[in-house]
């Protein structure tokens, strides 16, 4: 029973550590897939705000003066506002001229809007609040009829008006950023180059190209999520060292007299050490292989309650390394109980009651 209950504890923190690993690549493979599938080239932001910044703004006006660009085919503005937390949010688009860019929604069930207050879900978010066709959705504060659930990959999760979306956000004429289309892909270099150098725009606006964007959205560049990981992996080390040493411990007290005929029969130091070792480490195994079984149950319980909020994946690279993490706080938990036990003199330890 302690035995079980030390690799319960020992998987605990393994699935904290793969669930979170889950999440934030989740996240991002989600963020990049919703940005590939707007169909644009080119990517300009508000001034002053960077790539994952929230709450900047800029003239919508300048939709029109990109569109009028050399080899610009197609402009297009959003305004985006947070729905829950900072994890789900929605955007304001042209239906028209967003379908024009991207190719249209793949649409589940309904279309796209008949009127100022639909709006357009996905069906990660559908199922998540169980929206069906024709519901009500109160957000924004505001109150939409649901007109079409389409498949997710294009932009957010959540679509409505752009109009009525400045409305709802006190932005009449504005936008969060802008997607360019370009008659060659192979123009994206000439055109940010010009834009950069246009005296009208000052080069103040954040511009990127699309694939340059995509590839930004990583681990290493999301502020905080970096540290947040180590945090996470020590906090499992920790864990597996105190729950080995305290479980090989009282083990070594139960044993003494065990260890003491083992000692007495030309058993050496370093054979009880190893013996002690590799208890630890099949319970270092099964609590990896438990945190990674727990793991996929976590994984199940987030796509079907939250799959549009935490868009968690399962990283098979990861399982080594979280089983590797184990490995060594259980041995490191395992080396005083180990060294206490290989110490002891067997004339007390057959004593020992």
């Amino acid at each position: 029973m302690r035995s079980l209950l030390s690799i319960l504890l020992i998987g605990v923190p393994v699935t904290l550590i793969l669930c979170l690993v889950g999440l934030s690549r989740g996240f991002i493979e989600d963020s990049q897939r919703r940005a590939r599938g707007v169909g644009a080239d080119v990517l300009i932001r508000p001034k002053g705000s960077s790539m994952l910044s929230l709450g900047y703004s800029m003239p919508a006006a300048l939709v029109d003066y990109f569109h009028q660009q050399p080899h610009v085919q197609i402009a297009t503005g959003v305004l985006n506002a947070t729905v829950e937390g900072v994890t789900l949010g929605a955007s304001g688009v042209d239906p028209k001229v967003f379908a024009e860019m991207s190719g249209g929604f793949l649409f589940r069930s309904g279309g796209t809007f008949q009127g100022p207050d639909d709006v357009i879900i996905d069906d990660y978010y559908a199922e998540q609040k169980k929206y069906r066709v024709g519901d009500k959705v109160k957000m924004l504060n505001h109150e939409w009829r649901v007109s079409g659930i389409m498949e997710s990959g294009k932009l957010s999760h959540i679509i409505v008006p752009l109009a009525t979306m400045q409305e709802v956000k006190g932005e009449a004429g504005k936008v969060s950023q802008i997607y360019l289309k370009l008659d060659n892909p192979a123009n994206t270099k000439i055109v940010i180059d010009a834009l950069n150098h246009d005296p009208r725009l000052g080069g103040d606006y954040p511009i990127y190209p699309m694939e340059e964007y995509t590839s930004l959205l990583s681990v290493n560049n999301i502020p905080g999520l970096k540290p947040f990981t180590y945090v996470i992996v020590g906090i499992g080390v920790v864990i597996g060292f105190a729950v080995v040493c305290l479980s090989m411990y009282m083990a070594v007290l139960q044993r003494t007299r065990e260890i003491g005929i083992l000692k007495s029969l030309g058993g050496s130091k370093g054979f009880i050490l190893r013996i002690i070792l590799a208890e630890a480490l099949m319970l270092g195994v099964g609590g990896t292989i438990l945190g990674i079984i727990m793991s996929y149950g976590a994984y199940w319980l987030i796509r079907t309650l939250v799959p549009a909020s935490f868009p968690m994946i399962i990283v098979h690279a990861w399982w080594p390394i979280a089983g590797a993490i184990t490995l060594v706080a259980t041995g490191l938990g395992a080396l005083y109980p180990g060294l206490s036990a290989a110490a002891h003199d067997p004339i007390e330890a057959l004593a020992y009651e």
